[in-house]
């Protein structure tokens, strides 16, 4: 990856792989055109980078600034969708993308410790809040008793989803040290909520089948859910450590196609866009 082109050869054709999502009925990937470096920049080169992304709001931000500012940065940015939380960081530790874009800091950090992945990632650039949601229940306070309740089998969102059922007293979780909290460390559960595991990228389509769901906020508007207004709770955005970022192989961390990617993407333009494509505060910049 990390392609160069120059303005007196034939730009190189990248063979983006379709990858085909595969486990937790994940949906399937559309298979990806075959692409070329994009219009050579001012001092006659381009820099064509592959990036892996959740289709919201992650490739919607990459589509802006591909669109908008790569071109004078000397980038062509081809974005590679995902929809499930896996393959982004496999493709990235194949060597099929240059860095992804998807995740946060818990999550990567779970990932590099289980997988043994060599990555590196830089500053975040946007918060998605974590909300609650309901078919049939208007209010926290409506919650019933024994109520079932979809939440992520991810463990690094998991411990996120527990802790905003802690903020709003609905459970309490026993002492885990540094290690991230899962199901089986609610100590008190005063509802007697079942808390049902299901895969992230399926809670919005289960929503009819519990009574609540604690949804990821890109799976959330995927779904056509707003997670400032139809959520009956949702995470606090102020001191949020959330914030997602762009994830690199780590012997690739000082390349500087990677590094102006991430300056670009904590622009002030990508800020402004951020604000006036969600006005409601459902992606917010982290920047």
């Amino acid at each position: 990856m990390l392609k160069h082109a120059n303005a007196f050869g034939t730009a190189a054709l990248l063979a983006v792989a379709a990858l085909t999502l595969t486990g937790c009925g994940a949906d399937t990937a559309e298979p990806a055109a075959e692409a070329t470096a994009g219009t050579l920049s001012a001092d006659g080169t381009v820099t064509s980078l592959v990036i892996g992304a959740s289709p919201t709001p992650h490739a919607e931000i990459l589509e802006f600034v591909q669109d908008n500012l790569a071109a004078d940065a000397g980038l062509d940015l081809q974005i590679e969708v995902f929809n499930d939380y896996v393959l982004p960081n496999t493709a990235l530790a194949e060597g099929e993308i240059d860095a992804n874009y998807f995740q946060h800091l818990e999550y990567f950090e779970a990932q590099v410790d289980a997988q043994g992945y060599g990555f590196d990632h830089f500053e975040g650039v946007h918060i998605e809040p974590l909300a609650v949601y309901s078919d049939t229940v208007t209010s926290v306070e409506d919650i019933p008793d024994g109520a079932t309740v979809g939440i992520t089998n991810d463990p690094g969102n998991q411990s996120r989803a527990l802790d905003l059922l802690v903020e709003n007293d609905l459970i309490t979780l026993a002492d885990t040290g540094d290690a991230a909290p899962t199901l089986l460390d609610v100590e008190d559960n005063p509802l007697h909520l079942e808390l049902v595991e299901t895969a992230p990228e399926q809670l919005a389509r289960a929503l009819q089948d519990v009574d609540i769901a604690i949804i990821n906020g890109n799976f959330a508007l995927e779904a056509g859910l707003n997670p400032a207004t139809d959520s009956i709770l949702i995470e606090a955005g102020e001191g949020n450590p959330y914030a997602n970022f762009l994830a690199v192989r780590s012997e690739n961390k000082d390349e500087a196609a990677l590094v102006s990617l991430d300056e670009l993407l904590h622009s002030p333009e990508v800020a402004a866009f951020i604000a006036q494509r969600w006005p409601g505060g459902e992606v917010i910049a982290a920047f």
